[in-house]
């Protein structure tokens, strides 16, 4: 990803300087779009790469400072005149981008397609399209590049290396900041200073302001002797309670006041300790008066006075260690003194006095060791207070030793100077004559080497140039030859054109004046010729005649849905017709192109952070995702749905589900073998056994079939996942497939009593009758059940129900907003064709009608309107309310069935003449 920091000229008259931009390359289009920072959504603008030129100075070397600051500034000329002057932090920078941008422009410039190239859309790069659309994309063929002028760019590439203000990484960085960027912010830190500074001030608002406490137990003292002296000694008392621990240093400070801490419980507001001083100070004269007067004297008494006050302090502690050692011995006496009486009295009755003696000697021994003990302890004690005093010292001595090395080294090179100057002294005063031509030489030598700098500059900005205009003239004559090639398919429409008018004024002739019989007419002739032309479709036979053949409709949409019959000619006209009137609508208006533009704008919004659900981003999968963007959305879409599946599963779950199902039994495998080639027969990359969608389709389902058990395998779960297959890749198809069925539908929409489906259907009987009453109100008078054609639409999503192009509008936002949208174009469909519907007066003719209706619908947009916004407004509680009711009434309706067949086997059972009655099913098996 091509991405990093740069500088962009920007601004108008002083003002105008360098800023600090992020810039990020997006190769869909050939934009460079640039934000303010990278964790930035909308971007500030864009420059088109794709016509593009680019250029830079090269600046003098030795030059000024400006020369030097503008080194690595280059510049990107538009078609229309405007030059965008950009600057890298390094002249390396500054090489690597010119070089990438020159590559991408390159590439772009040759993948378009002279004749399969629409103007309405850009380009599809193979990598943004996953799945079976993406193996034969139509909308992609790359022209063959000239081999010479790829090994002449090869030759007159730089080579370089990005600094880590490129790339991905930079983004972690903060933004370089320029001098100019800083001459621009002077006026707003004037300002932000102003209004801190307005908190310190008095006023009226004294209830207003804020109180800060130190992070340190620091407090603002005037230099007297007596606060001195108390700070010291709270400080000594400090670090006696501390036990040895190392107390934190004092820092020097210029300022004419001196800091001392204080405890915890005397800390003050900030505020308070610089009113205070204030108070002090009021009445005296300045500090700097103060210090200059009796600086001198009173510092070296306080010296003095610390000094002896410090001797004082260690007597007085060994006093203290004396006393305590003193007092400890002393209780040990009295402890075994009372042990001996107590001891004595309780056991001296009755007892020898050996034993006694004994008892007593045995007392003396502990005694002795424990004295001992506690000598060992305080030994042990002092050697471990030596150990770290002889570390601190071992570590202060490698300080010292370090700092000697360093002196050591810094003098030995001092010394080496010190001996070259006096060598080249010596030799300069060999002869004056000599000294003179010394120096010549030295400027000589300073202006050759200036010379040879400049000279290597100019090389590179040659080559740069060279490779610059060799690309151009290449992009230039390809874009001669695609002119030509469009002349040519034009010059050919025409005259076919004129050739189909020429026939048609023929028979509009033999209709208005018939001169023969209709055996011999000459009509029949043109009638035939016109039918053979209008049948033939696009295929890959006749490559050499690609870019001037005027076929409008291929024999494959870009879904690979064939687009005309083979079998029957009839159909074969509705289908051409139907797919000529589904072109000229997207050729004559330009709703694709905004759509687009519209599309382009939200995913550069979405190049430095993710998607997430927005108003925006709904409409704009209401008005149909892009062909080119629909693998990475739909994507998006399924792992929105399933998130807490997938975190709950562990790594490589799709894999094991297959391996699983593949290696063991499984009943719905036999079924699912049965419909893999019943699935879309109308669909290239399903029409066969040995299609690649085929065995994708098998995987999928079977791994599902693997993972609910309750379902295993419904006819209609292989149209939905081979629809998802068409832009995703297995595993993603699976998630799809549990988005649909375990997320979006109600529980046994696909079990075997499709129950969910059931409801659905009555569900949406009463959505009809209230969204659409006329139609409804007619149905009911000709007594038409319109559920038995909508309940495909529910159970499959569409599929075969209406073109492919409306069918990829409803599922981009099926996948996004969930099963109302289902209820949302089943009732715009209707809707669409209310009139033509009303028309009919039998039941066999609306039932007819209702079968083939949906093929007839080509205008998506309208579609769209109607769904979206004619139906307003369409809670979705409403459907969950409408749900819950009509499950309860299904399943009584279930289980009163069940209870009627339990019945009818119970009484065939104990009934002799039924007993031999059997079903039709139960004789064929």
């Amino acid at each position: 990803k091509l991405c990093g920091y740069l500088q962009k000229l920007s601004g108008k008259g002083p003002l105008r300087g360098f800023r600090s931009r992020w810039f990020v390359f997006d190769p869909r289009r050939c934009y460079l779009y640039y934000f303010k920072g990278p964790q930035e959504a909308l971007p500030l603008g864009h420059l088109d790469i794709a016509s593009a030129c680019f250029s830079y100075h090269q600046p003098e070397a030795g030059g000024t400072a400006a020369a030097g600051d503008e080194a690595a500034a280059f510049e990107v000329h538009s078609p229309n005149g405007a030059v965008a002057v950009l600057k890298a932090a390094t002249r390396q920078d500054m090489t690597y981008w010119l070089q990438e941008l020159q590559q991408k422009r390159w590439e772009y410039c040759n993948n378009l397609d002279a004749a399969k190239r629409d103007s309405r859309t850009s380009p599809t790069p193979s990598d943004f399209s996953k799945g079976l659309v993406a193996k034969d994309n139509p909308d992609l063929s790359v022209l063959s590049q000239n081999a010479s002028a790829e090994r002449a760019r090869n030759i007159l590439a730089v080579e370089t290396s990005p600094t880590d203000l490129v790339g991905e990484q930079a983004a972690s960085q903060p933004a370089p900041v320029q001098p100019s960027a800083i001459n621009f912010s002077l006026k707003q830190w004037s300002t932000e200073i102003k209004n801190s500074m307005s908190s310190l001030r008095k006023g009226n608002n004294e209830n207003r302001k804020s109180i800060f406490y130190t992070t340190e137990e620091w407090e603002l003292l005037d230099p007297t002797p007596k606060d001195l002296e108390d700070s010291m000694a709270l400080e000594e008392k400090r670090k006696h309670l501390a036990e040895g621990s190392k107390g934190r240093r004092l820092t020097s400070s210029a300022f004419p006041f001196d800091f001392g801490r204080i405890p915890h419980k005397t800390r003050r507001p900030l505020k308070d300790m610089i009113g205070s001083s204030k108070n002090r100070n009021s009445s005296d004269s300045s500090p700097t008066e103060w210090y200059s007067g009796n600086g001198n004297k009173l510092v070296s008494e306080l010296q003095l006075k610390y000094q002896s006050q410090q001797e004082e302090l260690e007597k007085l502690k060994k006093d203290l260690l004396s006393q305590k050692e003193l007092v400890r011995l002393l209780q040990q006496t009295v402890r075994s003194s009372q042990y001996d009486k107590y001891f004595a009295s309780r056991l001296c009755e009755g007892v020898p006095k050996d034993k006694l003696e004994l008892l007593h000697q045995k007392d003396d021994q502990i005694l002795g060791l424990n004295n001992q003990l506690e000598k060992l302890n305080l030994e042990k004690d002092s050697l471990q207070q030596e150990v770290k005093n002889l570390k601190c010292k071992v570590g202060e001595l490698n300080e010292q030793l370090g700092m000697l090395m360093e002196t050591i080294q810094a003098k030995d090179e001092v010394i080496m100077k010190l001996s070259r100057q006096l060598s080249e002294c010596e030799d300069n005063t060999s002869s004056q004559s000599g000294a003179v031509n010394s120096s010549c030489t030295n400027k000589e030598l300073l202006e050759l080497d200036r010379l040879k700098d400049n000279l290597q500059g100019y090389k590179t900005q040659n080559k740069f140039l060279n490779k610059e205009i060799l690309e151009l003239s290449a992009l230039r004559r390809n874009a001669e030859a695609r002119e030509r090639e469009w002349q040519a398919k034009y010059t050919s429409l025409e005259a076919k054109l004129c050739q189909i008018e020429s026939k048609y004024l023929i028979l509009l002739q033999e209709m208005k004046t018939p001169v023969c019989s209709e055996e011999q007419s000459p009509a029949r002739e043109v009638i035939t010729q016109l039918l053979e032309d209008a049948l033939k479709a696009e295929t890959s036979e006749q490559p050499e005649q690609a870019f001037f053949k005027p076929h409008l409709v291929s024999e494959y949409d870009i879904y690979g849905f064939q687009t005309v019959p083979e079998d029957d000619d009839e159909e074969k006209l509705v289908a051409k017709s139907r797919a000529l009137d589904l072109r000229s609508l997207s050729l004559s208006e330009n709703r694709e192109i905004s759509t687009g533009v519209k599309w382009e704008n939200y995913l550069a919004s979405t190049m430095n952070r993710e998607m997430m659900r927005c108003v925006e981003l709904k409409n704009l999968i209401r008005s149909g995702i892009p062909h080119e963007h629909r693998s990475k959305i739909w994507k998006w879409c399924v792992n929105l749905h399933v998130k807490k599946f997938k975190d709950s599963t562990v790594p490589g779950y799709f894999q094991t589900l297959l391996q699983n199902a593949l290696e063991k039994q499984n009943p719905a495998s036999k079924q699912i073998e049965l419909d893999l080639l019943r699935t879309l027969p109308n669909n290239k990359h399903y029409s066969s056994p040995t299609s690649e969608g085929i065995q994708k389709l098998r995987n999928v389902l079977l791994a599902f079939s693997w993972r609910n058990p309750d379902i295993g395998y419904c006819q209609g779960l292989n149209r939905l996942v081979a629809i998802a297959l068409l832009y995703l890749e297995q595993e993603d198809a699976f998630w799809c497939l549990v988005t649909i069925v375990e997320v979006f539908m109600p529980r046994d929409y696909y079990t075997k009593t499709l129950l969910g489906s059931q409801v659905d259907q009555r569900v949406f009987k009463d959505l009809m009758s209230e969204k659409l009453p006329r139609l409804h109100a007619h149905f009911e008078q000709y007594k038409v059940d319109y559920t038995l054609i909508t309940f495909n639409w529910f159970l499959v999503v569409f599929v075969d129900s209406v073109v492919s192009d409306i069918l990829f509008k409803i599922w981009d936002s099926f996948l996004y907003e969930g099963p109302k949208v289902i209820f949302r174009f089943a009732l715009a469909l209707f809707k669409y064709k209310e009139e033509d519907i009303l028309k009919l007066q039998d039941s066999m003719s609306i039932f007819k009608y209702l079968r083939y209706f949906t093929r007839t619908i080509l205008d998506a947009r309208k579609l769209t309107s109607i769904a979206f916004g004619d139906l307003n407004p369409f809670p979705l509680r409403q459907i969950r309310n409408r749900r819950t009711y009509h499950l309860e009434k299904v399943r009584l309706e279930l289980t009163e069935l069940e209870a009627i067949r339990e019945d009818f086997l119970r009484e065939r059972e104990t009934c002799v003449e039924k007993r031999d009655l059997i079903s039709d099913d139960e004789e064929d098996s």
